[in-house]
C-alpha cells in the first residue's frame, strides 16, 4: 500500500460516498470502488458500511483511518522541513480561513504571496472559525485565521487585529434616520435600540456572527425581530443590500458598494478579536511562517470602506 491510496481512504471516510471521494480525486468512480472492494479483501474486514445513503466507517475503519491520517500528517511535515532547508524553494502550506472572510482578504493575502513565493503552494481550507480550531488540534492545518478568544485551541494562537461588528443597511433604509457621524471619518454610527426597531437577517445560532449579535441584543434587552435566522454569512450582505432588512457584518469583510452603508454599533463600536493560530505544539513550517508576515501585513493595510450618506 502506497500514500496515494492513504488518501484514497481519507477521502472516502471524509466525503461519505464513493462517488464524491472519485470526484474529488478526480478518478473514475468504478475504479474507486475496485480499489476498495480489493483493499478490503487484502485486509480480509470491512472498513466501510455501505447503505443507501452512502457509505461509512465500521469502528474498526474508523481506528485504521484516523492512524492513515496521522501517517499522512507526519510525512507532510516532514516534508515542510525538508523544504525548509531547501529555502522555499517548494513548499506547501494548508491554511484555513472563513469562507465569508476570505472572499474579501483571501484574493490579497494569495496574491502578495505568490509575488513573493512562487513555488510555495498554498492550499486553502474553508470553514467557519470552530471548525477550524478543530482541525488545528488534528494537526490538519498548517495556519488559520480564527476569531477570538478560541473556545478549544488553547496553545499555538497570537492576536492579528481587532475586527469591528458592523451594521449593515441599504442607503434608503429608514435607520438611516437615526444615524450619527463619526467625527473625523465620513462614516456613521447607530444606537442598536435604534436599530432594532427594524427587521433584521441573522445567522444561525452556532456560528460566531450569530451568538455575538444575539448576545448584544440580550445584554441590552432588547428585543428583535428576524423571519430568516439562518442565513450564512455570504448571503446576509447581499439580502441587506437590496433592502431586505439589517444585518450584521465584520468589517474585515465589508466591501464598497454605492447602495450599501455600514454602520458602526454604538458611539465605541463593537469589536472581536482575529488571531492567527498554529497546530498546538507543532513544527511550524517556515512557509506557514512567512504566509503569516503577508497576512499580518494585508490586514494592517485594511480599512473600513469609505461611505457617504
Amino acid at each position: 500500500m502506497d500514500l496515494k491510496e492513504f488518501t484514497y481512504l481519507v477521502a472516502l471516510a471524509e466525503e461519505g460516498s464513493i462517488s464524491k471521494a472519485a470526484d474529488r480525486l478526480y478518478m473514475a468512480q468504478s475504479s474507486l470502488s475496485q480499489f476498495l472492494q480489493n483493499f478490503e479483501s487484502e485486509l480480509g474486514t470491512k472498513l466501510f458500511v455501505r447503505t443507501s445513503k452512502g457509505i461509512h466507517p465500521t469502528y474498526g475503519g474508523e481506528c485504521f483511518i484516523e492512524q492513515i491520517r496521522q501517517i499522512l500528517i507526519q510525512y507532510q511535515r516532514a516534508k515542510n522541513e525538508l523544504w525548509d532547508n531547501e529555502n522555499m524553494e517548494a513548499g506547501r502550506v494548508v491554511f484555513g480561513i472563513s469562507s465569508f472572510r476570505g472572499i474579501r482578504m483571501l484574493p490579497k493575502i494569495l496574491k502578495s504571496f505568490y509575488e513573493k513565493y512562487p513555488k510555495v503552494k498554498v492550499d486553502v481550507v474553508e470553514e467557519h472559525s470552530m471548525r477550524l480550531e478543530e482541525l488545528l488540534i488534528e494537526g490538519k492545518l498548517d495556519l488559520a485565521v480564527v476569531a477570538m478568544p478560541t473556545v478549544k485551541l488553547k496553545d499555538g494562537i497570537e492576536f492579528l487585529k481587532d475586527d469591528e461588528v458592523l451594521l449593515v443597511a441599504n442607503k434608503d433604509h429608514p435607520v438611516m434616520q437615526y444615524v450619527h457621524p463619526i467625527e473625523g471619518t465620513s462614516n456613521y454610527w447607530v444606537d442598536i435600540e435604534d436599530a432594532a426597531k427594524f427587521e433584521f437577517i441573522m445567522s444561525d445560532y452556532n456560528t460566531i456572527l450569530g451568538s455575538l449579535s444575539r448576545k448584544l441584543f440580550r445584554e441590552k434587552g432588547i428585543k428583535y425581530h428576524a423571519e430568516n435566522n439562518n442565513i450564512t454569512a455570504a448571503m446576509l450582505v447581499p439580502m441587506a443590500r437590496e433592502g431586505l432588512g439589517l444585518a450584521f457584518t465584520y468589517q474585515s469583510c465589508a466591501e464598497a458598494y454605492e447602495n450599501v452603508r455600514y454602520l458602526r454599533i454604538g458611539r465605541r463600536g463593537v469589536f472581536l478579536e482575529l488571531g492567527l493560530a498554529y497546530p498546538p505544539n507543532e513544527y511550524h513550517a517556515k512557509a506557514a511562517e512567512e504566509l503569516e508576515k503577508v497576512i499580518r501585513e494585508i490586514y494592517r493595510k485594511d480599512q473600513m470602506p469609505g461611505q457617504k450618506c
